[in-house]
């Protein structure tokens, strides 16, 4: 019998250097980064999807990835916590390639193609389940917040999509997509020969359900879980559906829609390691209730309608920031609340609720609209559930920050998961 591998308890990874970390965080982000560019590409043409009446709205087309990206983290947490990031990353990468060219050769022609294309399409979005636990074994507990807020900044890839896929769409309807796999097929050989797995990484053996049943007994991952479905699960719906809400609220161009939808997603993106580091700082409960206060704020402000174009891009950039500070502060949160052992495990049931947190609320922004020309209903169930997240919050802030179950786990159930 082979004898146990060492187990880090302390939650501070074997010897690595500098170097070493910032090489596994970079291709990480960059694995992150391209991915969810190729998950978003087709929420910036959602509106010309209309105007070629593909489809009376575009709410269904651009959740659909979002649906199948979320819930496919579990599986991906899974393999990753079998076959290591190293593998993992570059390989969600390469097969994206194949939903996106068929959606920029076929699937954007025809409404069915699009759900179908969309539905593969949401592969892209299970690569934060890689990504987190390899980070987290990276790098020593007390500056796991400010690592995995860094690598929350991959969001910036659906900047990317925003700013480029309605440009390169007018030169060429399959121009952004042929652009997005070639990206993703450099990244994807360039990491399978550059990234390797931690030092004291190992495989895990434990069984997919007897992991869920485990991580599903910790009240934390429930409270985190949906504290990160409203950061995140926000965050996911304004960029899928902000510029069908800003071309129907405000009537502005498509291409003016998704410019200001990528400077929401900058926004949030730059906020992201903020509330990481902050958590470092001062803690991850007082930067949660900091970033759940600005967004109910701001939601209900904007439930007014405002007109002026300086009032209400002010409103949701202040509320960017805040969903930017509360996806990043939750994870930090899960570090500080919970037993290194279970961290990963934690976040890969947290992550899928984060996604999924996504993809309710374009469909019921989308059939408001429909009903009632105001997305104004919306806005006011956006603030009511997020003061809901701050009462969660300070909850979590009353007890101890320690997992009640003691971590005695085999070291091949060690986490790895996302």
């Amino acid at each position: 019998m082979s004898q146990p591998h060492p187990h880090p308890m302390a939650g501070a990874p074997a010897a690595t250097t500098r170097a070493q970390r910032t090489k596994a965080l970079v291709f990480a982000t960059l694995g992150f980064t391209v991915t969810f560019w190729a998950w978003s590409l087709i929420s910036p043409l959602g509106p010309r999807f209309v105007e070629e009446k593909l489809t009376d709205d575009a709410a269904l087309i651009v959740a659909i990835p979002v649906l199948v990206g979320s819930l496919g983290r579990i599986l991906v947490g899974a393999l990753t916590d079998r076959l290591g990031g190293r593998l993992m990353m570059p390989f969600i990468a390469m097969i994206t390639v194949v939903p996106v060219l068929f959606v920029g050769f076929i699937g954007q022609y025809n409404y069915t193609t699009l759900i179908i294309g969309g539905f593969f399409l949401g592969v892209a979005g299970t690569s934060f389940a890689v990504g987190v636990p390899y980070v987290n074994r990276w790098f020593p507990k007390e500056s796991r917040g400010s690592a995995i807020g860094v690598y929350g900044m991959g969001m910036i890839g659906t900047a990317i999509s925003a700013f480029t896929t309605v440009p390169l769409h007018n030169i060429s309807p399959q121009l952004p997509f042929i652009v997005a796999a070639v990206v993703l097929v450099v990244y994807a050989i360039l990491a399978y020969t550059m990234m390797r797995n931690p030092p004291d990484w190992q495989p895990v053996r434990q069984s997919l359900i007897a992991t869920l049943g485990r991580t599903l007994s910790i009240k934390l991952t429930w409270q985190a879980a949906y504290l990160y479905a409203l950061a995140f699960g926000g965050y996911v719906a304004f960029s899928v559906y902000l510029p069908t809400f800003l071309t129907n609220a405000y009537e502005l161009e498509p291409a003016d829609a998704s410019l200001r939808m990528a400077g929401f997603v900058i926004v949030a993106v730059l906020a992201r390691p903020l509330g990481g580091m902050l958590s470092d700082r001062i803690g991850a409960v007082k930067t949660l209730g900091v970033a759940y206060s600005l967004i109910a704020i701001c939601a209900i402000a904007l439930s007014f309608d405002p007109q002026h174009i300086v009032v209400y891009t002010t409103e949701f950039i202040l509320m960017s920031a805040g969903l930017g500070l509360g996806s990043g502060a939750t994870f930090a949160l899960i570090a500080q609340r919970s037993d290194p052992a279970r961290v990963g495990s934690i976040t890969g049931f947290v992550g899928a609720a984060g996604g999924l947190g996504g993809f309710v609320p374009p469909i019921l922004l989308g059939a408001m609209w429909s009903a009632t020309q105001s997305y104004s209903l919306g806005l006011l169930l956006l603030a009511g559930f997020t003061v809901l997240a701050l009462l969660v919050t300070l909850w979590v802030g009353t007890v101890p920050a320690s997992d009640p179950t003691p971590a005695t786990e085999h070291p091949d159930t060690k986490e790895t998961r996302s």
